[in-house]
């Protein structure tokens, strides 16, 4: 009795276009001081692979992980598990866990959650989320969707899921890439109420922004 009880998110990537949003959620979830349960899906390692160059392999997940993010800092708070372990953590409600961050998503990810399938522990977890009324966001990155999906996508909401398309905003003044995904990753955050300073936010002034250097207000988990 008495002791503290690591809580962690956890973040699963599926193999949608899109993985620098779930490097940005990642860190700045580690800035933020929070504990990070990582699951990525055996197609996401190809997304990775593909958009970054970096092979994600479970025996070296530590190093592939630094590389992917940038950085080494924070990985003590980071555990890692291989998306075919059934007997995983978070598989069991009695994990404690604070929620799941599923970031991005495929329509296939949108799919299995939505219907209960459990696949692969990605989606094993997002029902364990769904069934223990901890917060899920569901971060879906695929355009144009089709009428299935979004059939899906609202039986997700009906659950309780927080349905968070991968869409920047421009009022914040992004003006590169990085800026754009940090404005995503900013948003994915706000639904589970996590701090972070990853852009800047509307206060109901035309042209804020632009006064402000465009999108140099944001503030990356990296500090730069």
């Amino acid at each position: 009795m008495g002791t503290v009880k690591r809580q962690p998110w956890v973040v699963g990537v599926s193999g949608a276009s899109g993985t620098p949003y779930a490097a940005s959620v990642i860190r700045a979830l580690l800035a933020a001081g929070e504990p990070v349960d990582l699951i990525v899906s055996r197609a996401a390692r190809l997304t990775i692979l593909d958009e970054t160059g970096i092979s994600f392999r479970d025996a070296h997940w530590r190093a592939d992980l630094a590389a992917w993010l940038g950085t080494d800092e924070g990985l003590d708070d980071v555990r890692y598990w291989s998306a075919g372990d059934f007997a995983a953590g978070p598989s069991s409600g009695s994990y404690p866990a604070k929620g799941m961050l599923v970031v991005p998503a495929t329509t296939g990810a949108v799919a299995g959650i939505a219907l209960g399938l459990s696949k692969d522990l990605l989606q094993r977890v997002a029902s364990v989320t769904l069934k223990e009324r901890r917060p899920l966001v569901v971060c879906v990155r695929e355009t144009p969707l089709n009428g299935v999906t979004l059939k899906h996508l609202v039986e997700l909401d009906v659950q309780g899921a927080v349905v968070l398309p991968a869409s920047p905003g421009f009022y914040a003044g992004g003006s590169t890439v990085r800026e754009l995904v940090d404005f995503v990753a900013g948003r994915v955050l706000d639904a589970v109420g996590v701090p972070h300073s990853l852009y800047l936010r509307w206060e109901g002034e035309l042209g804020a922004a632009a006064r402000q250097g465009g999108g140099n207000g944001s503030v990356s988990a990296e500090g730069e």
